[in-house]
């Protein structure tokens, strides 16, 4: 079921051995209690369990290790504390420092699996199912992040089918940090490519996985590391941005979290008041009158625009706003009352979609395909009306071309291009967008990078520019930084 993979950028990490050096991180409080307060008081204030091992979320059941490759295994416990690995029948057997980090280094395996590990310190942990093949980072935006569940549609038999328990996927949960790098992600874990996740894997990653596998036939794990619309430069650590000033000082700008709070506050009150006041001013939805997605209302008056297509230039009606589109449809006694699918390609920028004055779907941005099901007992022989409620805060509003509009019922399709009737519901001044803080700067390098950068990868696939593009000259000289940054960074602590 692969598919050629295009777009996608991959480069290959090296292979240095693991450095000596213990890591940086501030000293946990237990070993500040341990240390420093007499050994009574110890025993009065210290948690339960507090010397036990403890590991990263990636280091977990299901996990996929880099195969022919030193491969580090790494936690924290109490300072000092003895903890011993087993995996694959040998030995690995170390002590935490005076912070309480530890690591081991597995020695180079074969690919292969599924395998259990354990690791003793005063506690025991086991992990269970563990694989060795090859670990690929995907990272970049939302064409990266794009997941399964939205094209499933196109690929029905193939994602059907998919049951695979060697290929892999670990999500990293989106967040954002200015102030410092992390040590771990905030949730996790690895998922097989079956039928219970498959949708929520990356596509592309999935492709480009199924597609290796089928070529070298090993494990892969996906570590899936992505954010919709994020520039280059949100990826790149703070050494990195010195080399790019206006970026650096952006990313100080927001090490502040009140003038965070403070930004997210007032977007969040004026774009709150923008949409309570274009409600207000629908016609559509004025009170004491007929509303306009009712099949009953008479759009005798109404001007008529083509769809798909953009509504200012050939109405003169302005971009910004609430739109209104009717379109009546008729349909054969046979299909009278049988569920159905609508299509209306991509819309700029929300929409509410009715048929016969019942909701059937609702978009609140720009990018997603409209692909609303249509539930059994409300299509009718006859006439159907289909009624679309579009808010265009911004730009160029309207349908987008070379999309599927559509209504699919019993295997039936009804072409919804054409004429449709069209009138403005409120007129509005244009939306200023939001501030997107958690694509500033640094902040996604800190939270969802840095916390990945002891486990040993073989390379990693990008797909990103999009949010750079008003920049691109700029792009030639960031993008080969960030692959510098990660290599480098990849060397310095997964080996």
């Amino acid at each position: 079921m692969t598919r050629p993979i295009t777009g996608i950028r991959p480069f290959l990490f090296g292979t240095s051995p693991p450095p000596t050096g213990k890591r940086p991180e501030a000293s946990c409080l237990r070993v500040f209690i341990k240390r420093i307060l007499p050994p009574l008081l110890v025993g009065l204030l210290s948690a339960p369990g507090a010397a036990e091992v403890r590991l990263p979320k990636l280091i977990s059941d299901g996990m996929v290790l880099q195969r022919d490759a030193p491969v580090k295994i790494w936690g924290l416990a109490d300072a000092g504390e003895a903890v011993a690995v087993e995996f694959n029948g040998r030995h690995y057997s170390t002590e935490a420092d005076d912070t309480g980090h530890w690591s081991v280094t597995l020695k180079p395996l074969p690919a292969g699996g599924p395998h259990t590990m354990t690791i003793h310190g005063e506690n025991h942990i086991e992990l269970a199912d563990i694989l060795v093949g090859d670990v690929w980072l995907a990272s970049g935006q939302s064409n990266m992040e794009y997941p399964i569940s939205r094209i499933a549609h196109r690929f029905e038999k193939e994602i059907a089918a998919v049951n695979n328990s060697r290929i892999r996927q670990f999500r990293v949960p989106q967040e954002y940090d200015f102030n410092a790098p992390r040590a771990d992600l905030e949730s996790g874990q690895w998922l097989a490519a079956s039928q219970d996740n498959i949708r929520d894997f990356s596509a592309v990653a999935y492709f480009f996985a199924a597609e290796i596998q089928r070529k070298l036939q090993v494990p892969i794990g996906i570590i899936n590391s992505s954010l919709g619309g994020s520039p280059a430069e949100a990826w790149v650590s703070e050494e990195t941005l010195k080399q790019f000033p206006q970026h650096l000082a952006e990313k100080r700008k927001f090490e502040n979290p009140t003038l965070i709070e403070k930004i997210q506050r007032e977007d969040r009150a004026r774009i709150d008041q923008w949409y309570a006041i274009a409600a207000q001013k629908d016609a559509g939805l004025a009170e004491g009158e007929v509303p306009w997605f009712a099949p009953q209302l008479d759009t005798a008056e109404w001007a008529q625009l083509s769809l798909p297509g953009y509504w200012a230039e050939p109405t003169e009606e302005g971009d910004n706003g609430i739109f209104w589109f009717r379109k009546n449809l008729a349909l054969p006694e046979h299909l009278a009352g049988t569920a159905g699918l609508l299509e209306l390609g991509r819309i700029v920028d929300a929409d509410e979609t009715y048929i016969n004055g019942r909701q059937v779907g609702s978009t609140s941005y720009l990018y997603p395909r409209r692909r609303y099901p249509v539930p059994a007992g409300l299509l009718r022989a006859g006439e159907n009306t289909i009624t679309v409620r579009v808010t265009n805060t911004s730009g160029r509003g309207g349908f987008v071309k070379d999309k599927p509009y559509a209504l699919t019922v019993a295997g039936e399709r009804f072409d919804l291009r054409g004429p449709w009737h069209f009138r403005r519901g409120a007129r509005m001044p244009s939306l200023a967008p939001q501030t997107f803080v958690r694509w500033k700067p640094g902040g996604l390098f800190n939270a969802m990078l840095y916390p990945l950068q002891n486990y040993r990868i073989k390379g990693a696939i990008w797909y990103q520019g999009e949010s750079n593009v008003g920049r691109a000259e700029e792009y030639k000289k960031l993008f080969p930084a960030l692959i510098r940054d990660w290599r480098s960074g990849w060397r310095a602590q997964a080996g």
